[in-house]
């Protein structure tokens, strides 16, 4: 084949991240809960004909888990003579379906062009369906979907969507839903056919290779400039959901233009806090790249310098029947060992740690039709400090990127009040550049309902780097005296719960802080008189 021509190659890609990013919106303003419409907890991607990964929209990098595993489960269990076009497959099982977790139910579409599989449209969605479950292991967490056929050239194959909404506690939602995930792939088909038809289909595949090699130069020439050496890191992991304290370790291994990651972290858990290997790759993915440089396509060269290991059974690498609902919050902690670890290789490019969480609470109940409801949310919190800036404020970080659900939409759908919804003053590290503060929401029940928290940095803090310090972490308050739980809490009407989330690290010593930066820390409520004084040779405000 003759080479393609570097401007039609860029062109090309940038074609393929218009179509991606076009499945999310159409995904988003398609759908009907709360959870995909309001905080676009979805994700979409475009695969090759062989399985890998051509690119993936900007929306939530842990979705990469679940779509670098549903392919290749396909097409090992249906042989490429049986798919045809129309086709689409439908899974969400951490074992058997590629996916991470159940709630992220997967569709998989086949795009075809004169009768060549050229491509498959992919997407994920969070059904925040599965609410009041256990998680000792899998097989409590909700209903596990392999690999089926939803559609069958075309045709929607009845019998397993009414198994699969019979199994749902909101099934009208659920429907509409997967009807907008659907319509996602199907714009994607047709985005990808007529980009076929406008430059040859021979043009794209081309191209497509062409952009995943381009992909793995950058990472290989990134690593390069990262000095040879081993780097290693640890942090802590404590959540609600399980006693104690867990160890995280990761030693990096630099050597010319490949890296090594070797994890290794306790044995898995009882609870639902375990990671499948598909997480593992996708949370380190994100790190390495946001290190080594952010610019890299999103693809799956960027992976082929890399060699990523953790013991099989551990809660890094865990193995069936594992729980896997909570597996964000461990996968957040990877980040953060990752990022710990280059840091004392590549100090500058490394900011330090954010609030580690993607906190969730779930509210289940009944409304006055006697119907199930479920509300999901996920809260972000601060920001690591970087070099040279302060860190963001009130934002999730790493593998999360959802967005709140404002509060007019949660009291008009929800029997809930938002009593305070604010950033938390001094839940930021100090230093020189502070870190961001952490959020506070704060509940009350309008009618009986059950509450499942999902949280991390419960007793382990963010860090800071370069003599920053260290952040506030989780704190909870129940309402009935307690600050802490795990598995469900029963709410009585007028119940209030708060939720505060960690801040971010800072970065640097805290007595290098510019006067003006302190001055506006107070001002703007980030610091108290005490803090300024400690920090500033004066008392008074300049």
């Amino acid at each position: 084949m003759t080479p393609i021509d570097p401007i039609t190659v860029e062109v090309i890609g940038s074609a393929l991240n218009s179509i991606v990013e076009e499945m999310g919106e159409a995904l988003v303003r398609a759908s009907h809960s709360t959870n995909i419409k309001e905080r676009r907890d979805c994700s979409t991607a475009l695969f090759d004909h062989r399985g890998n990964t051509l690119c993936q929209a900007e929306h939530i990098p842990m979705h990469l888990g679940s779509f670098i595993g549903i392919i290749p489960h396909i097409m090992a269990r249906f042989s490429a003579e049986t798919i045809c076009p129309g086709d689409v497959f439908i899974g969400n099982d951490a074992y058997e379906g590629g996916a991470t977790h159940l709630p992220d139910i997967v569709l998989a579409e086949p795009v075809f062009v004169d009768g060549r599989m050229v491509a498959w449209a992919v997407n994920t969605a969070h059904h925040s369906d599965f609410a009041d479950r256990g998680h000792a292991h899998i097989y409590q967490e909700g209903l596990r979907i392999p690999p089926v056929r939803l559609y069958r050239a075309g045709e929607l194959a009845e019998d397993i969507q009414s198994l699969i909404l019979l199994n749902c506690q909101v099934p009208a939602e659920r429907l509409s839903d997967l009807r907008a995930q659907m319509a996602a792939n199907r714009l994607c088909v047709r985005r990808m056919q007529d980009l076929c038809a406008k430059y040859g289909t021979e043009t794209v595949l081309g191209a497509s290779d062409a952009l995943q090699d381009y992909a793995e130069r950058k990472m290989r020439a990134g690593i390069a400039a990262i000095p040879d050496g081993v780097y290693a890191f640890s942090d802590t992991f404590c959540s609600n959901e399980w006693t104690g304290e867990m160890t995280f370790v990761v030693e990096i291994a630099v050597r010319g233009d490949e890296m090594v990651l070797a994890f290794d972290g306790p044995p898995q858990v009882r609870a639902g806090l375990n990671m499948v290997y598909t997480s593992l790759l996708a949370a380190t993915y994100y790190a390495v790249k946001a290190v080594v440089d952010p610019s890299i396509l999103p693809n799956a060269g960027l992976a082929r310098p890399l060699t990523i290991t953790a013991p099989e059974g551990s809660i890094l690498n865990c193995t069936h029947p594992a729980a896997v609902d909570g597996r964000i919050a461990a996968s957040q902690r990877v980040c953060d060992v990752i990022m710990g670890a280059l840091a004392r290789a590549v100090p500058d490019r490394v900011a330090a740690a954010g609030n580690g969480c993607c906190t969730g609470a779930i509210f289940s109940g009944t409304g006055e039709n006697g119907a199930i409801w479920v509300y999901l949310e996920t809260i972000g919190g601060g920001g690591g400090a970087r070099p040279g800036k302060d860190g963001l404020s009130g934002i999730h970080v790493h593998l999360t990127n959802t967005s709140n659900l404002p509060i007019e939409a949660l009291e008009l759908e929800y029997p809930l009040t938002l009593l305070r919804y604010e950033l938390i003053d001094g839940s930021a590290g100090m230093g020189t550049y502070r870190g961001g503060q952490g959020l506070r929401r704060v509940y009350r029940a309008e009618r009986e309902c059950r509450l499942s928290i999902h949280g991390s940095r419960t007793g382990s803090v963010p860090w800071g780097l370069e003599g920053g310090e260290a952040a506030r972490g989780t704190r909870l308050d129940l309402g009935d005296g307690r600050t802490r739980f795990d598995g469900m809490l029963d709410l009585v009407p007028g119940q209030i719960v708060t939720i505060e989330t960690p801040g971010g690290g800072g970065h640097g010593p805290a007595a290098k802080r510019a006067p003006e930066a302190l001055n506006r820390d107070l001002a703007e409520g980030r610091i108290d008189a005490g803090t300024y004084a400690e920090f500033s040779q004066t008392t008074e405000p300049v």
